[in-house]
């Protein structure tokens, strides 16, 4: 059983991801019409090798659910931003694919989104604060 003292570290680790979490959603939507899963999306597509990701892989990398990440794709799909297409050799697997239209509205809301992270994540921890963060981030993830 955690102690207090725990509990309340755990729950002060989830309020602070849940506030900046809704702040840069908040911010992203309200300035480029993009939710941040979306975002999410185009920023995995657009770092994967030939700007390319299986569905699963893509599911993986955003922390989706795959019927999750299916009907994202399907609504990012429609407006352009993606493209599914087949996995050579696999008869079942589909990919989905960063468009030319896709990249350019990442780069238009990496701006909103760069900023929002300075302002509500690094402004607020010094060198020291950052480097010891990413540093249990890292134990924690693995």
């Amino acid at each position: 059983m955690p102690s207090v003292d725990q509990l309340a570290a755990w729950r002060a680790f989830l309020r602070a991801h849940a506030t900046i979490t809704r702040a840069l959603e908040s911010e992203l939507v309200a300035e480029q019409d993009l939710s941040l899963a979306a975002y999410d999306v185009l920023v995995q597509l657009a770092e994967a090798p030939g700007r390319r990701l299986r569905m699963t892989e893509l599911a993986d990398a955003v922390l989706l659910s795959r019927s999750g990440v299916t009907r994202l794709v399907d609504r990012m799909e429609r407006i352009g931003l993606v493209a599914r297409s087949r996995v050579e050799g696999d008869g079942r697997g589909v990919a989905a694919e960063l468009t030319d239209e896709g990249f350019q509205r990442l780069r238009v809301a990496s701006r909103t989104h760069l900023a929002g992270v300075l302002r509500h994540f690094v402004a607020r921890l010094d060198v020291d604060d950052l480097c010891a963060l990413e540093r249990i981030s890292r134990l924690l993830d693995g």
